[in-house]
């Protein structure tokens, strides 16, 4: 896979994780520990979208 193919599914995963968390947040009977779940997980992949989008500056 590409680096410029693998940006683009770390967004995808990001942007539904940002969408799920949104949907747990509006629906007050969810449980908090999964609310700080996926704020873990979409930081992950936020910060390998980071990481990646580094390692692309530094070969160019």
């Amino acid at each position: 896979m590409t680096i410029q193919a693998h940006l683009v599914e770390l967004e995808r995963k990001h942007k539904i994780l940002e969408n799920e968390l949104h949907e747990a947040l509006v629906h007050l009977s969810t449980d908090d520990l999964q609310i700080v779940e996926l704020k873990r997980r979409k930081l992950l992949v936020k910060d390998q979208i980071e990481r990646l989008k580094n390692t692309g500056d530094t070969l160019h």
